[in-house]
């Protein structure tokens, strides 16, 4: 039997020891012993980082799908696979068996066909938190069709950007969403997206809030009549190792966003190991995370790792803060939590709060407690662990990227003793590097370099959708031979890794990556508006807040800037979606820019950071006298 439980760090020693000694040998048991295929590939693994390409379990064939639900149904037909925690705790839970998830997939899978979705064709699913979200996903997959799933707090623009992209001719919504006391028109979105798609012509609608929607004719369909009539049994499509399974989007740092394509072998075991270990999963436990599955936290730990061992996992629809802040809590008491993965957001946010909106609830079902999208701060890191884990669940806090797939620095519950802030040891088969700015490894502990990972793993995204030469460039051409991740780090005396920020214009808000050159240009459309540089500050829930700089045109000059900072924002709304709106806006005369034209972002971060005794020599700027400018009046 391979390792697929490691329980002790001896054991994760040896294990990783071997992982990396024989990566292929490594993998190749782990996929033999714990998955189902229907027939066995004839190379594990040819890899080429320069080009770059990397294939794994090449030639082997498989339906996730069968991995992640057929072949529970035998023995855990009757356990709940899906828990639904619906946004209102008035209305009552959904526990979906394993046998009741085959026959909705199956339904589902047979609704798509019937609407022309063959192996291949992109789905674009634009839907809330219900189970209807998780049904099409695993529709998709066990048809062979290509799911893009896009956040459903996108705005119309940014869904008619990403279906344009990958060319999608079918979208799934619903006729809106409940978060909180509110309730968003998802379709009336759609509806504006779609002026500007011309490739769909099909629009198939879930109801959630029974509100007034407008139904196009010839291209809306309600969904439920067409699952109601469909037959509950679908062969699954036999797929290739390397057949993609889904793109999903994520924001660059220059540029229109980027649709990571993950594919089918090397992803499901990957998600399912990681899943596995990083959590301690054992049969009878309810694993929560609170992700959305628009994001790859929801993807590769609400859905594809946990279902592929059988689990139960929970989806909620609501908000930490609905009906009051002791809703997560009183979830994990309702359901008896064992594991709880959030972002550090999240924690941030309730550690404000009364500690009685915790103390009311038993949290003793607790096992293990994860944290995912960013670092978490030591202040976070110790609320979590003494008030949510009382000081004896271990807390994983997670990294890994859209483009990894899964999980790849993190401690094991149980196994790695934790420090505060670092993300402590690689996963198995990880082999991160860290590289100074002369393309260096540096070699051994104390140091602290650009993060990069120097051998591939199963679940690396293959591509960028449609463009690979922007995939060579973003994540393999700055070190040779090497994934560059865009992040910094550290490896401390013993080794551990503690990741220290982007060190690209890439700024991490509530857990959300955003590029700073989409929110530039979405501002820069302002008629009044002639440039602007956003950078991030430090905020005590977001972790990093937005700060914009902006220089008017003349025509703006005598406006109130009140308003135009409310319709900049509204710009970045309509644009982007809610998530990147700025927090600060100042008005300047000019930016601090170098002789050649280039904004010094380094000297705007430090002055919305406050830190204005350190910046440097500024007199070889081409205008170093608008810097004091802009100290005098900063918010």
């Amino acid at each position: 039997m391979s390792n697929y439980h490691i329980k002790h760090l001896e054991e994760y020693f040896q294990v990783y020891r071997k992982s990396v000694r024989n990566p292929e040998g490594f993998w190749e048991e782990i996929a033999e012993e714990h998955f189902l295929w229907r027939k066995k590939w004839d190379n594990v693994l040819s890899w080429n980082f320069s080009k770059p390409e990397v294939k794994w379990f090449e030639n082997a064939k498989l339906n996730i799908t069968e991995n992640c639900i057929d072949r529970h149904l035998a023995t855990r037909g009757d356990k709940t696979a899906i828990l639904f925690e619906p946004n209102n705790p008035i209305e009552e839970a959904q526990h979906i068996t394993y046998r009741e998830l085959h026959q909705r997939v199956c339904k589902m899978a047979n609704v798509l066909k019937g609407n022309g979705v063959k192996k291949g064709d992109r789905v674009c699913i634009y839907l809330p938190m219900i189970p209807e979200l998780v049904v099409s996903l695993l529709a998709c997959a066990r048809i062979g069709a290509i799911h893009s799933v896009i956040f459903a707090g996108f705005s119309a623009n940014a869904i008619a950007s990403r279906i344009n992209d990958s060319d999608c001719k079918i979208v799934l919504t619903s006729d809106g969403s409940f978060r909180g006391k509110k309730s968003i028109d998802l379709k009336g979105i759609v509806d504006v997206a779609l002026d500007y798609c011309p490739g769909v012509k099909t629009v198939l609608v879930a109801k959630r809030t029974n509100a007034e929607i407008e139904m196009k004719a010839g291209r809306d369909k309600w969904l439920q009549p067409l699952l109601d009539n469909a037959y509950g049994d679908c062969v699954p499509e036999i797929m290739d190792a390397e057949d993609p399974l889904f793109i999903l989007y994520t924001s660059g740092s220059t540029g229109k966003p980027k649709g990571m394509v993950h594919t089918c072998a090397g992803y499901m075991v990957y998600t399912a190991y990681t899943f596995k270990n990083i959590f301690q999963y054992k049969e009878d436990d309810v694993y929560w995370c609170t992700a959305d599955i628009g994001w790859i936290t929801g993807h590769s730990y609400i859905v594809y790792g946990p279902l592929a061992n059988g689990a139960t996992t929970v989806m909620f629809e609501g908000v930490p803060s609905y009906p009051d802040y002791g809703r997560f809590w009183e979830v994990v008491e309702k359901h008896k939590v064992t594991q709880f993965y959030t972002a550090p957001t999240a924690i941030r946010a309730l550690a404000k709060e009364n500690l009685e909106f915790v103390e009311k609830y038993d949290l003793s079902s607790l096992k293990v407690l994860g944290s995912v999208g960013e670092p978490i701060n030591e202040e976070a890191w110790h609320w979590y662990n003494h008030n949510i884990g009382k000081n004896k669940n271990p807390i994983v806090d997670t990294w890994w990227q859209t483009e990894t797939g899964g999980i790849m620095i993190s401690p094991i519950p149980y196994v790695t003793p934790t420090t505060p802030t670092y993300a402590t040891l690689p996963f198995i088969g990880i082999q991160p590097a860290l590289m100074n700015e002369s393309g260096e490894e540096l070699i051994g502990n104390q140091v602290e370099g650009h993060l990069c990972i120097k051998f591939p793993w199963p679940s690396i995204a293959r591509t960028i959708w449609g463009d690979h030469k922007r995939y060579r460039e973003t994540y393999f051409l700055t070190y040779k031979d090497k994934y560059f991740t865009g992040d910094g780090a550290l490896r401390d005396g013993v080794g551990y890794y503690r990741i220290t920020g982007r060190v690209d214009d890439v700024i991490i808000v509530s857990g959300h990556n955003l590029g700073t050159a989409p929110i530039e240009d979405s501002i820069n459309e302002h008629p009044a508006v002639a440039e602007s540089a956003i950078v991030g500050f430090s905020h005590s829930v977001k972790g990093n807040a937005l700060y914009g700089y902006v220089i008017l045109k003349e025509v703006g000059e005598s406006r109130d800037r009140d308003n135009l900072r409310r319709e900049i924002n509204q710009q970045i709304t309509e644009h982007i979606g809610p998530i990147a709106k700025l927090d600060k806006i100042q008005f300047v005369s000019g930016l601090p820019k170098t002789r050649s034209g280039k904004i010094m972002r380094r000297i705007l971060r430090k002055i919305a950071s406050k830190d204005i005794n350190n910046l440097g020599d500024i007199s070889t700027l081409l205008n170093p006298e608008v810097v004091q400018e802009i100290i005098d009046n900063a918010l």
